[in-house]
């Protein structure tokens, strides 16, 4: 999909403030509410616009911590990969899974409450993924950047 600058200014503007009405959008990209309204349209259709989700502050949602878990599987056979990949989607509190090129197969991005909730989930979730060969965990200390925004 050919982008504009317009185009890119709508999406820059949706990136950090979803919910702004039509209107504000429209004021902010110069454009009046219509033609903002159908450009829009087109970059949701596009599927450029994947969807809109609230962004929920970790600490207040009781999930302050984050964890990152480099996963080393036995192989990489299709059958392998397929069974890993189907059990870690039931993993509760994960919100990122990478197939990865380099040292790990696969890196996994969790939040949990604290040391004990990770251990929970470890025992109960991590621990019983089909085809581990080694897994390492680290804690975030604190995040030092963090956007969902993608420059256009």
């Amino acid at each position: 999909m050919q982008l504009d600058q317009t185009d890119r200014r709508i999406l820059h503007v949706l990136q950090r403030e979803g919910r702004i009405s039509n209107a504000d959008l429209a004021e902010r990209v110069n454009l009046s509410a219509s033609a903002c309204h159908r450009r829009v349209q087109r970059l949701e259709a596009s599927k450029l616009i994947a969807g809109y989700a609230a962004l929920l502050d970790q600490r207040r949602a009781g999930k302050p911590s984050t964890v990152f878990v480099e996963i080393k599987l036995l192989g990489q056979s299709d059958e392998v990969l397929d069974a890993f990949e189907r059990a870690v989607a039931r993993i509760p509190d994960l919100l990122e899974c990478h197939l990865m090129a380099g040292q790990a197969d696969y890196l996994l991005k969790l939040v949990v409450q604290d040391t004990e909730d990770f251990a929970r989930i470890h025992r109960q979730y991590l621990a019983r993924l089909p085809g581990v060969a080694q897994m390492q965990s680290s804690f975030s200390l604190r995040a030092v950047l963090f956007t969902t925004a993608i420059d256009v």
